[in-house]
């Protein structure tokens, strides 16, 4: 039976079964296709989308809107200080009204538990571009990067998260290498895992799929003969600033730097979601350097600019993804 999607939510992956996933991914590869030959896809025009953002995002606003406008749709976007979500209005009531208006509905914020509330009171597909606990549209992106790095599959590749390994990011890396039969490796302090309960819902996956889940501290048992290398910022928006002595203290036993990617295998790959504190050529990684003296953070500039680096392939990835799950909940 063919693959459909129509109708779906997409809010974490956990919901979804290996083929489907695969499925997102070989569809995302046809509109990447389309996208580079200049061939038209208008496939949803006269339908709309809104976009509400508590949390700013370059990758994620501008993936959807430029997928949304490509599919021929109308986009909205509301950004934190736009929409009463939440303050004056319940984000039940929210949901209801914007289903009325608007075929799918995209939200980036905060608590997983208001994307799902969304989600069950809208009447239309809702799609999460992030939460404080997953962040399943950039999956997709990081999947078919490394697909097409290497083509030979994903299944039994060596998948290594290098820092904070509590974050959206890796909860959702470790659930779509579960998933689809990586072996997900977690490398951090203990302090900054995943929580035990996802660890063991991704363990019962793994056991089905083929792929196994580690945790450790130690950087080479971890990194030796990886296939990829994937970290990404050690605060994330929302938290306090004066979080960051403590987590530079704490996470830089875990910088990418060259010698980590000696370590791994001759054809391995470094990847990350972005933004990323490379050099002190923004005001967070100037005033970090100035306050604490470190001018690299979770990734050496010399790993991030070097051929292993595959940052902007993923990036521009995340909008034939978000196409991809768009098309296929709407269709």
């Amino acid at each position: 039976m063919p693959t459909s999607l129509s109708g779906r939510n997409f809010l974490k992956l956990l919901d979804f079964t290996p083929e489907e996933i695969r499925y997102l991914i070989r569809l995302s590869k046809e509109f990447k296709n389309l996208k580079l030959t200049g061939t038209p896809h208008r496939y949803l025009e006269g339908k709309n989308i809104v976009l509400l953002f508590e949390k700013t995002s370059t990758r994620t606003r501008c993936s959807f809107e430029v997928a949304g406008m490509d599919l021929g749709m109308g986009v909205t976007y509301l950004d934190p200080g736009s929409s009463q979500m939440g303050k004056k209005e319940s984000i039940e009531d929210t949901a209801r009204v914007l289903g009325r208006m608007y075929d799918g509905i995209e939200y980036r914020g905060f608590a997983q538990e208001i994307v799902e509330d969304l989600a069950a009171n809208a009447g239309v597909p809702v799609w999460n571009g992030l939460t404080t606990e997953f962040h399943p549209t950039q999956m997709i992106a990081d999947m078919l990067t490394v697909e097409e790095n290497f083509p030979q599959g994903l299944k039994g590749l060596k998948f290594v998260f290098m820092g904070d390994a509590e974050n959206n990011v890796a909860n959702s890396l470790m659930v779509v290498c579960a998933k689809l039969g990586l072996h997900f490796v977690a490398c951090g302090p203990k302090a900054r895992m995943p929580k035990a309960e996802l660890v063991e819902e991704c363990k019962k996956v793994a056991a089905e799929t083929g792929a196994s889940i580690t945790l450790t501290e130690d950087v080479k048992e971890a990194c030796t003969g990886a296939n990829v290398i994937y970290t990404d910022i050690w605060v994330s928006m929302g938290e306090p600033d004066d979080i960051w002595a403590e987590r530079i203290k704490l996470l830089e036993p875990y910088r990418v730097t060259k010698e980590v990617m000696d370590m791994a295998s001759d054809d391995a790959i470094f990847m990350h979601c972005l933004p990323s504190f490379h050099d002190t050529k923004t005001t967070i990684g100037a005033e970090i350097a100035e306050k604490f003296g470190v001018t690299e953070m979770e990734v050496e500039d010399a790993v991030f600019e070097s051929t292993q680096s595959k940052v902007f392939d993923e990036a521009e990835n995340r909008m034939h993804t978000i196409k991809a799950v768009m098309y296929a909940t709407l269709s």
